[in-house]
C-alpha cells in the first residue's frame, strides 16, 4: 500500500507528484504513455531544436515541470493502463500484459480532457481526424500532412495547431472557423474580465498572435461557417459549408475537427463520483470543492479533469489538490494547507479570469450536439441520430436504456465518443436538462484486458 496514488501525467498530475514526492510522501504516478507530459507536452523531453521552434514557448516550458519531476524521485509507472479504481481507493492496472492491484489513502485522477465529439455528415470517412491527432504526430513524430489540408471547427487549440503547422513549414489549405458572429459578440462584453489580470492579457495577446500568423500566411480562412458535410464515398475527397451566405467545396483528402475539449469521464463516473451538467462548457464536470474533493472519500480529482481549465491552470489545480492529499494524511492541517496554497490559488485565479470568454467565444454549435437525422453518433455500433430521437417516442428516457434499444455505447471506445452526444441528443428530444437524462453507467474494465492477465493479476 502507498500512500497516494496519482493516475495521468500531465501538467496536474506531474504538479501533484512532484509537490507529493518533496514532501517525502510515498507517491505512486500511473500513466498509459511511454513518458510524462500529457497531451501538452507530449514529446518534450526528446524534442529535437527544430521541434521546440515549431512548438511555441508554451510547449517548452513543459520542460521545467518535467525537470523537478525527474529530481524529485516519485515512483512512476509509465504505460501503465488503468482499467478499474474502486470506491475502497483499489487501483487496478495493467503492463506489458500483466495485470496488478494498488491501494492507497488517496487517490488523484488527473486524467485529464478528450476532444469533442464532432458528429458531421462524413465524419466517419477514412480521412478524417482530430486536431488533437494531428497535433500528437506533430509532436511524436514530426510527421504532418504532404498535401494541403482542412481545419474545421473552433477553439484555442485549433489556431494553435495552425500556427504550430505554419511554423514546421506546412501550409492548410484551408481552415474554417465556426464560431458564430453572435458568440463573438457576447464574448466581447467579457473582454473586460478577461484582461483584468496579467494572465489574461497574456492569453490574449497570443491569441491575436496566432490569429496574425493565420493572416499573414494567406491561407483560405472562412469564418461563421455552418452546414459542414465531408465529401466521398470510400474515402475523403473534399469539404462543402457555408460561410457568409454563401456555399463552397474544396477538394482535399484531409480533414481535420476540433470543437474544444471536455473532461475525460469514464474514470470517476465507473467510481461513482458525482457529475453535473455545465450548461457553460456544455459538459458534463464532476462534483468538486475547491481542493478537489470528489463525492467519493478520498477520490480527488486534478485539472481539466475536472472542469476545462487550460495546461498552466491545471498545473497550480495540481497542487492544491496535493495539499489537500497532506492533509488527508495528516501532515499538515487545514491551516498550514491554506497558507501554503495561497501562491498558487492566487495564480490560478489569474488563469481563469479568461475562461468565460473563451467558454462563450468558443460555445459548441447545436448541429453537433443535435446532429440531423442521417448523421451517425455511434461509430462504433452506427447508429444515427435520428434512431436516438425514435427510441424516446418508444418511452426511452436515458443514455442506458438506449442502450438496450440500440446497442450505442456498446462498442470498442465504450460510450466515449457517443456518450455525450446522445445524452444531449435524448435531452433534447424530451425537452429536458440532460442532467435529468444522465449518462451511461460506466463498468470495469475500463480498457481491453485478457483473462490471462485478469487470473494472474498480481495484488499488493
Amino acid at each position: 500500500m502507498t500512500d497516494v496514488i496519482i493516475i495521468g501525467a500531465g501538467p496536474a498530475g506531474i504538479a501533484a507528484t512532484t509537490l507529493l514526492a518533496e514532501q517525502r510522501v510515498r507517491v505512486l504516478l500511473l500513466d498509459e504513455q511511454a513518458a510524462p507530459g500529457g497531451q501538452i507536452y507530449r514529446g518534450i523531453e526528446r524534442a529535437t531544436a527544430n521541434a521546440l521552434a515549431a512548438l511555441g514557448q508554451d510547449y517548452s516550458y513543459g520542460s521545467q515541470l518535467l525537470t523537478a519531476f525527474r529530481a524529485s524521485g516519485a515512483e512512476y509507472r509509465p504505460g501503465s493502463q488503468v482499467w478499474q479504481v474502486t470506491p475502497q481507493r483499489e487501483v487496478w492496472f495493467s503492463v506489458d500484459g500483466r495485470s496488478e492491484q494498488v491501494s492507497a489513502e488517496v487517490v488523484v485522477l488527473a486524467t485529464g480532457a478528450m476532444e469533442r465529439p464532432v458528429p458531421l455528415p462524413g465524419w466517419t470517412l477514412p480521412g478524417v481526424m482530430t486536431a488533437g491527432a494531428l497535433q500528437i504526430l506533430l509532436k511524436t513524430s514530426g510527421i504532418l500532412p504532404d498535401e494541403p489540408f482542412v481545419v474545421a471547427g473552433s477553439g484555442p487549440l485549433l489556431y494553435l495547431i495552425i500556427q504550430q503547422c505554419l511554423a514546421a513549414g506546412v501550409r492548410p489549405g484551408a481552415v474554417l472557423d465556426t464560431a458564430s458572429r453572435a458568440n463573438r459578440w457576447r464574448a466581447m462584453r467579457l473582454l473586460p474580465e478577461a484582461a483584468s489580470g496579467k494572465e489574461g492579457r497574456t492569453y490574449l495577446t497570443k491569441g491575436l498572435s496566432m490569429i496574425s500568423a493565420l493572416r499573414r500566411s494567406g491561407v483560405p480562412w472562412h469564418r461563421s461557417v455552418t452546414d459542414i458535410r465531408i465529401e466521398g464515398i470510400d474515402a475523403v475527397t473534399g469539404v462543402a459549408f457555408r460561410s457568409a451566405g454563401v456555399h463552397h467545396s474544396i477538394a482535399t483528402r484531409l480533414v481535420a475537427l476540433h470543437e474544444g475539449v471536455i473532461p475525460a469521464q469514464q474514470l470517476p463516473r465507473s467510481i461513482g463520483c458525482e457529475f453535473r451538467w455545465d450548461d457553460v462548457q456544455r459538459c458534463f464536470a464532476p462534483v468538486i470543492d475547491a481542493w478537489g474533493n470528489s463525492s467519493v472519500d478520498g477520490v480527488l480529482i486534478a485539472g481539466d479533469g475536472g472542469g476545462i481549465i487550460g495546461a498552466r491552470a491545471a498545473e497550480h489545480a495540481g497542487r492544491l489538490v496535493a495539499l489537500e492529499a497532506l492533509r488527508r494524511l495528516g501532515r499538515i492541517d487545514g491551516a498550514r494547507r491554506d497558507s501554503l496554497a495561497a501562491d498558487d490559488r492566487h495564480a490560478l485565479r489569474g488563469h481563469l479570469a479568461i475562461r468565460r470568454f473563451l467558454d462563450t467565444l468558443y460555445a459548441p454549435r447545436s448541429e453537433i450536439s443535435r446532429p440531423a437525422d442521417d448523421v451517425t453518433v455511434c461509430r462504433c455500433e452506427e447508429v444515427a441520430a435520428g434512431a436516438v430521437r425514435g427510441v424516446v417516442r418508444q418511452g426511452c428516457l436515458g443514455p442506458n436504456q438506449a442502450k438496450a434499444f440500440l446497442r450505442a455505447g456498446m462498442g470498442a471506445c465504450q460510450g466515449r465518443m457517443c456518450g455525450p452526444v446522445v445524452s444531449e441528443l435524448l435531452a433534447h428530444a424530451r425537452g429536458v436538462s440532460p442532467d435529468e437524462v444522465g449518462y451511461y453507467r460506466i463498468r470495469p474494465p475500463l480498457k481491453p484486458i485478457t483473462l490471462g492477465e485478469l487470473v494472474t493479476a498480481q495484488t499488493g
